[in-house]
């Protein structure tokens, strides 16, 4: 059997190496192409380019699968099946219907909640307290394919988007695992989802990553863990872009600040970091990063003197 494998991020390796473990045939590996990273525009091959590297299978990096040239090569796979794990490009309908076993994405959500490319983080961001992996046939639409099996996984105060990444990732090669023999004799499930059900996670941009300290401290500290550790959030100090890296989960903390001050207002500073004005209290911040500097502890920043009570992050 020839199965070709489509994914990119660190996401999508557990899957890759489950099934070499498990002896399926992987004629070739579908990756996006390397991309500049860093100050210096190093080019650099996706996680997943590095473990088909490493295993000596043959990587593909078309920049649109679309085109009718990156149809034929895949085509020319004679592929029976096609696993995909957070690629990041749509799948045409020349591809999806190469396979005769069909097509199978392992999606990082309890579809049909998340659809879309971010819906680890977005759930996080949201304040949900579980999620899960969802197996299914892709179809022409966003994730609107049939569902083959689903697991949840409980998001626990502490959790960001990289360790729910983890967490994710492994969960869905156990599924991948467990159902791929089912798919291949033709006993799996095949469950429509209800379209009334469904919500989306797009992908994230710049406005999503701005605080807004009129919110609730409980929307900011999900605000800040669904952004870690990728983009991570920012307020502005000075006119300049101040990253909030971490901070105390509310919930934490005895009694909570009753100090009137304009949502954004620095309240104090010192071994526990830097507490701000929120909408409803106050929130910690425990991990900062200046513009020009290094990510550090905020309570490292507090001792340097720059960042006084009263100064207002905005």
């Amino acid at each position: 059997m020839n199965i070709i494998f489509m994914g990119t991020p660190a996401f999508a390796v557990p899957s890759l190496e489950m099934l070499l473990k498990e002896g399926y045939n992987i004629t070739a590996v579908i990756t996006q192409p390397d991309k500049p990273v860093g100050r210096k525009k190093v080019l650099t091959p996706s996680p997943v380019k590095i473990a088909a590297e490493k295993h000596g299978l043959p990587v593909l990096q078309p920049l649109r699968l679309r085109n009718p040239e990156s149809v034929e090569e895949v085509a020319a796979l004679q592929p029976d099946l096609i696993v995909t794990a957070a690629y990041g490009q749509i799948l045409p309908k020349a591809v999806l219907d190469l396979p005769q076993y069909g097509c199978l994405n392992v999606h990082g959500s309890l579809l049909p909640k998340y659809r879309g490319g971010a819906p680890i983080q977005r759930s996080i961001i949201n304040g949900e307290k579980v999620t899960g992996v969802t197996l299914m046939y892709m179809a022409e639409g966003l994730d609107t394919g049939d569902t083959i099996e689903k697991v949840e996984v409980p998001i626990e105060r502490e959790d960001t988007s990289g360790t729910m990444f983890e967490k994710l990732s492994l969960a869905g090669a156990e599924l991948l695992r467990q159902e791929l023999p089912r798919i291949l004799e033709g006993s799996a499930k095949r469950i429509p989802q209800q379209e009334e059900e469904a919500t989306y996670a797009p992908n994230l941009k710049r406005e999503d990553e701005k605080l807004d300290w009129t919110s609730a401290s409980e929307e900011i500290y999900n605000q800040i863990r669904g952004l870690v550790p990728y983009s991570g959030a920012f307020t502005l100090w000075d006119e300049q872009v101040f990253k909030v890296w971490a901070a105390r989960d509310p919930l934490s903390v005895q009694g909570g600040s009753s100090s009137q001050a304009a949502p954004g207002t620095v309240l104090q500073l010192g071994s526990d970091g830097i507490e701000v004005a929120t909408g409803d209290g106050s929130l910690w911040l425990t991990q900062v990063q200046p513009a020009g500097k290094k990510a550090m502890e905020a309570a490292q920043f507090a001792r340097g003197g720059s960042l006084k009570p009263g100064t207002v992050l905005s």
